[in-house]
């Protein structure tokens, strides 16, 4: 009886989980033929695979997470640190355009402008007389994170599932139909790299094996190899120089092991053959059940943390691509549930702890050489990928962006002593696998030197969201030295002896008034990345009980950084000089960045610049490259707008090439620059999320932007910080209904809501007054801005909220409800 009863609750279980997650899937009518951006992603950390569904011909490409370009290798530039007298006498003279000139001649870009993340290849399955089929459908199922194609052939069902396994570090495929001895197919690899060999072993192995490019001087030292082993039933299976050949079988596992010699960034002492032998010698003896069913579990440990209920429509029955092309012209809420989870789905897959982090394209590219170097661009995109990592509950898949900036601040010591004098670190504008630190792709967008300021953030907000003192102790002396390096690089404005960067630049853009030249000094980013660094370090000091004079000299020098700047059409200004055009549509906004994911312009607080921040959105429009659009509806979330947010999603949920001049998504829903960049994808997942809740202004927001579009819904399982989780949160009507909050650390929880609440059982709450007193809702004080006099600021008033307070236990739960 007990087992009977077991097995009816495992079952009852499965099905409550098939309900939950039945529209979490992507799924089409037609294999992806020859389109990369049209297969279907899975991944584990470590490898990535992107599985077409062809029916004749499968195309199951693959990649590694180390199997990067060049080896260990430095590419700081230390004639800068002769050159920067020169070039910061030129930018505080108005002379920008002579200075980058200048720089341009004085620090020739000849090093590596950082390595390229390089693809393994493709296994290959060739199925004989399948040229004509019926019924076909591919699915990715993103709850459980397997891919499956079915199609008929023959009057033959045939079944494919394709995973990579989480505990196994391995690829698996089953193919399976629904005749015996009907499986006959030949497995090969096909690859763009110049120095692979491909053979079988007599043990019946398919096996890929090289060294990755050189690339830009840098000698290609990654050993890689993979590996291919296929158990059959039934049927038979042999070999020759580079297929394995199975006949007539019933069912065949497919099991892919990848390895490389790489050990860290400056290490790669390590036997690719041995690692990837010793993952597939492991993997091998288990059957293909045990393996999914171990995969399954680890990714639902993950994955349903987090459930999102927006409603549902008549369009969720529809295939992927055809609610892709109907979106925004329908409603069709389940879809933006579908992609909020995808971004979810896609971190989990190509961010693991003791992984690299997700690069440009997470895990996956087909390309020898693909754009941008598929690297980390540190001036926005690498750290959006890792926005949705501690508010959606995924905080251990932020673990391999934090060991890259622990990574960074030791490279980096060098690049910030040759290149600019100064001491603790810094880095530019890009890095790879090998943590370069110093400037690529020339100076005009390579000499940005806030990277090791805004990753630095990322490590605080891991210590505020978890609240663990050891952790934040580990990585104080990171943040210190991030500051460090602008208390000797700061140098005084000539003009109004504030302390600046000089040179500066507001990434990747320049004003028509400076000649072309991106060159600034104390532009508006740079000027909160220290601000923010500076106060983190502070506070963190605070915290840990360590009070010396570099914190006194951080309060003196923050004091003297340039307040923010609003300009004579009413915007924030992106330089000290009000020379802002407001028909300007770049797709970099970076002074906003003290808008979101910093919390130095706030509703609430700041209204001037609230009302400035405003104005620059809707002068740089929205329609924009797929991720700067996912960076808009975190903007406008926090400007509290739901229905501008919402817009901007349907603009990036919208088919390529339907934005005029823009971006959007591709069939696979992957986010389109274009080309491919993960980062909007998981821009638009954190940007959701803080359309439903926020926790960087001082209080714990609930539904701070939600738009008409979503009147009715709820959401389990979103961190907040302090350690607050929202167990349960549910609407009607627009209006807040229900929410369970967890306490896990303790501490004043307060609470802003736009109606009235009571807990659970009638008590009535206690209204806020005054300062959070819980030290991970401080915000600190925003210098008042210099407002131009011809600036004409409308009232941007936020909507009327109630704040409340209540004391909490840690592991405490809280239930309120709506009066």
């Amino acid at each position: 009886m007990k087992e009977i009863l077991c097995t009816a609750l495992l079952g009852m279980a499965t099905i409550a989980h098939a309900q939950k997650n039945k529209d979490l899937k992507l799924w089409y009518r037609q294999p992806a033929g020859k389109r990369w951006e049209s297969a279907l992603p899975v991944g584990n950390g470590r490898l990535g695979a992107m599985v077409y569904g062809n029916v004749g011909l499968e195309n199951i490409q693959l990649n590694e997470h180390t199997l990067w370009s060049g080896s260990p290798n430095r590419n700081d530039y230390p004639e800068m640190l002769t050159a920067l007298p020169e070039a910061r006498r030129l930018i505080f003279e108005g002379k920008q355009a002579e200075a980058q000139k200048f720089l341009e001649q004085s620090v020739k870009f000849t090093k590596s402008s950082g390595q390229m993340f390089e693809p393994l290849g493709s296994l290959c399955l060739a199925f004989d007389g399948q040229e004509d089929f019926t019924g076909y459908r591919r699915e990715l199922d993103i709850s459980r994170g397997v891919a499956t194609t079915t199609y008929t052939a023959g009057g033959i069902r045939y079944t494919r599932e394709v995973l990579a396994s989480l505990p196994d570090r391995v690829i698996v495929v089953q193919l399976t139909a629904s005749k015996k001895g009907s499986l006959s197919f030949r497995a090969y690899y096909t690859t763009p790299e110049k120095n692979a060999e491909r053979r079988t072993t007599p043990g019946t192995e398919l096996v890929i094996s090289g060294a990755t490019m050189d690339h830009e001087g840098v000698k290609g030292l990654v050993n890689y190899e993979g590996i291919t082993r296929i158990r059959i039933e039934g049927g038979t299976r042999d070999r020759n120089d580079t297929s394995l050949i199975v006949r007539n079988a019933d069912a065949a596992t497919i099991y892919i092991s990848i390895a490389t010699n790489f050990v860290n960034y400056h290490d790669i002492s390590g036997n690719a053959h041995d690692r990837a032998e010793g993952y597939m010698a492991k993997a091998f003896p288990k059957n293909y059940a045990g393996i999914k069913a171990a995969h399954e579990a680890a990714f639902r440990k993950l994955f349903d943390r987090v459930r999102l209920d927006l409603g549902n429509s008549d369009n969720d029955s529809l295939p992927t691509d055809e609610r892709l092309r109907n979106f925004r012209n329908v409603n069709d809420p389940s879809f933006v549930s579908l992609y909020y989870q995808y971004g979810r789905y896609l971190l989990i897959s190509s961010s693991q702890p003791g992984g690299q982090p997700a690069n440009l394209q997470g895990i996956w590219n087909d390309r020898l050489m693909p754009p941008w170097d598929s690297k980390y661009t540190l001036n926005i995109n690498a750290e959006m990928n890792y926005w949705p990592a501690e508010k959606t509950n995924l905080t251990e898949m932020h673990e391999p962006f934090l060991q890259m900036v622990r990574e960074l601040s030791v490279t980096g010591r060098q690049t910030a002593r040759v290149m600019y004098g100064a001491r603790g670190w810094m880095a530019h504008h890009n890095t790879d696998i090998w943590r370069i630190t110093g400037p690529v792709d020339g100076i005009f967008w390579g000499i940005w030197s806030d990277g090791g300021a805004w990753a630095s953030q990322h490590l605080w907000e891991h210590y505020l969201y978890g609240g663990d003192k050891t952790y934040l102790a580990s990585v104080y002396p990171i943040m210190k030295g991030a500051a460090m390096f602008y208390v000797d690089d700061l140098v005084e404005d000539p003009s109004n002896h504030w302390l600046v960067i000089n040179p500066g630049t507001s990434p990747e853009n320049a004003p028509k008034a400076h000649g072309g030249s991106s060159l600034d000094a104390g532009t508006t980013m740079d000027n909160q990345m220290v601000f923010d660094i500076f106060s983190t370090v502070i506070r963190a000091a605070d915290i840990l009980h360590r009070h010396d004079a570099f914190i006194d000299t951080l309060k003196n020098m923050r004091n003297r950084l340039p307040p923010m700047h609003i300009g004579k059409y009413g915007q924030l200004q992106e330089w000290l000089e009000d020379v802002d055009d407001p028909n300007d549509h770049h797709r970099h906004i970076s002074h906003l960045y003290g808008l979101f994911p910093s919390n130095q312009i706030s509703p609430y607080r700041t209204p001037e610049l609230y009302a400035a921040a405003r104005n620059t959105l809707i002068q740089r429009g929205d329609v924009s490259t797929g991720w700067s659009m996912g960076w808009k509806v975190n903007w406008w979330a926090r400007m509290l707008d739901g229905n501008h947010a919402y817009d901007l999603i349907r603009s990036q949920l919208t088919p390529l090439g339907t934005n005029p001049g823009g971006g959007g998504t591709y069939a696979n829903l992957f986010d389109a620059h274009p080309p491919f960049q993960i980062d909007g994808n998981f821009g638009c997942t954190s940007g959701i999320t803080e359309m439903l809740m926020q926790s960087a202004d001082g209080a714990l927001f609930l539904l701070p932007a939600l738009p008409d579009a979503w009147p009715a819904g709820s959401i389990r399982g979103l961190r907040a910080r302090g350690g607050f989780e929202i167990e349960e949160m549910e609407w009607k009507d627009g209006k807040l209904t229900k929410a369970v909050i967890r306490s896990r650390l303790g501490g004043n929880l307060r609470l802003r809501v736009s109606g009235d609440l009571h807990v659970a059982g009638g008590a009535r709450l206690r209204s806020a007054s005054g300062a959070n007193k819980n030290p991970f809702y401080q915000t600190g004080s925003t210098p008042a801005p210099v407002i131009s006099a011809d600036a004409k600021l409308a009232p941007a008033a936020p909507k009327p909220t109630l704040l409340y307070d209540i004391a909490t236990r840690a592991g405490a739960t809280y239930t309120f409800l709506s009066n």
